[in-house]
């Protein structure tokens, strides 16, 4: 059994968060440390989180998904795509349309979501579900018991959301966006 201190469990933790290829909840680390108190955990996370929001870091600590996760500032990413790195996933405007639809009116079924775009959309949700971004939430309780989409803790990481909460209002979306009226930003059809 160690006896943790700040000191040796806060670089611990760092190397953790850093290593991983997904966000480490409290859980995560608290079930790979053992015997570390969590509220010692606790302290050692916020201790970082300071030290990574110094301004001269090119890394943020940053909470998503209910996890914690390094990352590159995004001030500097031209910098980290001139490196050759790769970064996260490239989505076409119909998949970006689908995904919003999923997101802000989930659960939802692929007949209303095509109702709010227009046109077939099941080739963008297959695609969408092989990217883990969508799953299947259930089935609607109507004749014929369609499938219900919603989002994944792995679209809150790619949209470094910590949860949809953190959606922004459609009130707060650009009005370039909203004034495509799209059926999507039609309040009165969500409630």
């Amino acid at each position: 059994m160690n006896k943790w201190t700040l000191v040796t469990l806060k670089p611990v933790i760092e190397a953790m968060i850093f290593a991983s290829s997904r966000p480490l909840t409290l859980a995560n680390i608290r079930q790979t440390i053992g015997d570390a108190p969590l509220e010692l955990i606790k302290q050692a996370i916020e201790l970082l989180k300071r030290e990574y929001s110094e301004p001269n870091k090119g890394l943020e600590l940053v909470q998503v998904a209910k996890g914690y996760r390094i990352q590159t500032r995004p001030q500097y990413k031209q910098w980290v795509l001139r490196s050759g790195a790769k970064t996260g996933h490239r989505l076409s405007r119909a998949a970006l349309e689908t995904l919003a639809v999923i997101a802000y009116r989930q659960p939802v079924t692929r007949a209303e979501i095509e109702g709010i775009r227009g046109v077939d959309s099941s080739g963008t949700i297959r695609y969408l579900l092989s990217k883990n971004l969508i799953r299947i939430a259930g089935r609607k309780d109507v004749p014929g018991r369609p499938l219900l989409y919603g989002t994944t803790s792995y679209f809150l990481e790619v949209f470094q959301l910590k949860s949809l909460k953190d959606l922004p209002r459609i009130e707060e979306l650009d009005d370039s966006v909203k004034a495509r009226q799209n059926p999507l930003f039609d309040t009165k059809a969500a409630s």
